[in-house]
Order: C-alpha cells, then sequence, then structure tokens
C-alpha cells in the first residue's frame, strides 16, 4: 500500500486490531505493524482519546482492542487498502501481447 492516503504504519495497526483471535499487547501490536513501540503507543493514546480503541490494565500490561466504531474504520480502511493495491497489481501486469497472424503453411514438397 501507498502512502497516498494513510500512514501505512497507523493502517497497519488498525488492520492488526481487526484479528480478535488474539490478545494484542502494543509490544506484540508494534511489532505486527512494523512499528516502534513508542510510535505505537503514541498512536493507540490518539486512538483511544477518539474513540476506536479501548485498553485494559493487566499488570504491567494493556490489552488493546478496537471499539465497535473504530472496528467500522479499521474495515473502512482495510477495504480501501485492498483496493488501491489490486489497482497497483493491475498497473504492474504488462499489457497483452497481441496474437501475430500467422503465415500459411505449405504443403510438403511445395515451395514457400
Amino acid at each position: 500500500m501507498d502512502n497516498l492516503i494513510f500512514k501505512y504504519k497507523h493502517a497497519r495497526i488498525l488492520i492488526a486490531l481487526r484479528d480478535g483471535s488474539q490478545s494484542w499487547y502494543l509490544a506484540s501490536l508494534a511489532k505486527a505493524a512494523g512499528a516502534t513501540y513508542v510510535h505505537t503507543c503514541n498512536f493507540v493514546e490518539s486512538c483511544e482519546a477518539i474513540g476506536f480503541i479501548t485498553s485494559e490494565k493487566h499488570g504491567k500490561e494493556k490489552i488493546i482492542k478496537l471499539t465497535e466504531r473504530g472496528a467500522k474504520v479499521a474495515d473502512m480502511i482495510a477495504s480501501i487498502c485492498s483496493e488501491i493495491s489490486s489497482q497497483q497489481n493491475a498497473q504492474k501486469q504488462p499489457p497483452p501481447v497481441p496474437p501475430q497472424p500467422q503465415k500459411p503453411v505449405a504443403a510438403p514438397g511445395q515451395p514457400r
């Protein structure tokens, strides 16, 4: 995905959080998104302030989850990223080669 519309790491954090099959901690989320721990902390804090993310403290660790509103936004971002990616892949495909006209084949023993 290009940074044309979204900041890549921010989009990756929200998209990663869509996977509810695991508990997301700041460190695991940062690793999944390819972001630093501090960058992830700052972004999660911003998203929590606008209601996209909730966090629960478990000892020293915070478990991060999308809110219903955040899940809708993450789904839209994933859809847009998928559309951009498919368009980029379509543009990278070489144009189809038109078929070459075939020369008539001479029968055996006939001059060409």
